[in-house]
């Protein structure tokens, strides 16, 4: 594939938006449940094209975070097909009216949801988003052009068949969905500058990605993704809650963005916290890299190391933690501002006051108090999927649905008025 053939499928995507942007409910919640169902039938070919997929990444020696990500197996298989028939019953935003009022002169005025037109998407190792950003896209109205990384090409490419014989099963145009089969990195560069077809890119991936994408699109960026993220025991805590949900907020899947990356724990709880905390993690392989007062607790256990500057504000994606005691709520509070990246903080209390304050204070698009931040996802938010989760403060915040893939126009409802 060249420039010239990339910008035609663009040009194509841009066309069957405007045919997507007018479908009935009906028609698209049709070729959702069609691809659900082709997610199941299709399921070996596309297990197959993982697996080749999978065996490469070994061979060119992809880490472990990254294989995670990449690997497909059936139980991930029928989570995405459920995942699309929730999209299909969730309600359309298209074409709702809200805002509605009459002003003083009798003009009736509102706002109503209208699809953003294509939304463009340039991803990493992670075929799954090739359907979670197709079907948002078609609920909502919305043309899409997909780029995956190389490592997921085959699986990506088999998903994306099935995404498109389900648009095509439903009456609908499969030109609306357009995936680049090619692993050329030239075409992320004329893709970035397909601003007359594309109106919204989102990119999914590591910084390096995420900060070319931001610097160089033409067209507007909504980016995230990369998540540094604390959960802080406060003095109040219950210990045995605050145990388990620190230990399932790292280790239930830590190579995803909402897995912790750093604890803090109140100095007050320190001493009875911590080591229960270390016999957990020893048990399930995490490495604590610990400060001054974390260490001197944890003398001579295994997989305790020292924390380096570099351990705060790092995005570890893997059985890998940073450890710091905090003298205050103040403490932790200037800690996740100094290091977060914006996506997901947690604290863990019994206090009114202290989790109101952490969720007043805290600048993240998911504040939690006394839960995992492991649940920060689209499905678990009731959205069905995400296309991404914005770390921004612009249009969309925090796991991006169906509502975030639309905007909205003016509609004014007159009986001849002029204007004096």
């Amino acid at each position: 594939m060249n420039a010239d053939e990339l910008s035609d499928r663009c040009r194509k995507a841009k066309d069957a938006s405007r045919v997507l942007g007018r479908a009935s409910t009906t028609a698209k919640n049709g070729a959702l449940r069609a691809i659900a169902e082709g997610l199941v039938d299709q399921g070996e070919a596309i297990l197959q094209a993982n697996r080749l997929d999978c065996e490469a990444a070994e061979r060119d020696g992809l880490n472990a975070a990254m294989i995670d990500r990449l690997l497909l197996n059936a139980e991930r298989l029928w989570g995405m097909a459920a995942d699309v028939r929730v999209v299909a019953d969730l309600p359309d935003p298209v074409g709702e009216t809200f805002d509605m009022r009459t002003l003083p002169n009798g003009l009736q005025i509102g706002r109503r949801r209208v699809p953003l037109g294509v939304i463009g998407a340039i991803y990493e190792s992670r075929p799954n988003v090739t359907v979670d950003i197709a079907v948002l896209a078609l609920k909502s109205g919305n043309g899409v052009v997909l780029r995956c990384g190389r490592d997921a090409l085959r699986s990506s490419a088999a998903l994306a068949d099935v995404v498109r014989r389900g648009v095509a099963s439903a009456g609908l145009p499969q030109e609306a969905v357009q995936f680049i089969d090619s692993p050329d990195r030239s075409l992320v560069s004329a893709l970035l500058r397909a601003r007359e077809f594309i109106d919204l890119m989102v990119p999914r991936g590591g910084a390096d990605l995420i900060r070319y994408v931001t610097e160089s699109a033409a067209m507007p960026v909504v980016a995230g993704g990369i998540g540094v993220c604390h959960t802080y025991v406060d003095r109040s805590a219950d210990l045995d809650m605050a145990l388990e949900v620190v230990h399932n907020a790292k280790v239930r899947r830590p190579t995803i963005c909402n897995a912790l990356d750093t604890v803090l724990v109140h100095r007050d709880v320190a001493p009875s916290f911590l080591p229960r905390l270390a016999e957990r993690w020893a048990a399930h392989g995490v490495e604590m890299r610990c400060d001054e007062p974390a260490l001197a607790l944890l003398a001579a256990r295994p997989l305790v190391v020292a924390a380096g500057e570099a351990d705060w504000g790092y995005e570890f994606l893997a059985l890998k933690a940073a450890v710091k005691v905090v003298d205050s709520l103040d403490e932790a509070l200037a800690h996740i501002e100094r290091y977060g990246s914006g996506h997901s903080e947690a604290i863990i209390t019994e206090a009114y006051s202290a989790a109101m304050r952490f969720l007043d204070e805290v600048d993240a698009a998911a504040v939690y108090v006394n839960a995992s931040t492991q649940f920060t996802d689209g499905a678990q938010f009731g959205l069905g999927a995400e296309v991404g989760i914005s770390t921004q403060r612009i249009h969309a915040r925090g796991p991006m649905g169906l509502r975030e893939l639309t905007t909205y126009k003016w509609v004014i409802l007159g009986q001849g008025h002029t204007r004096p």
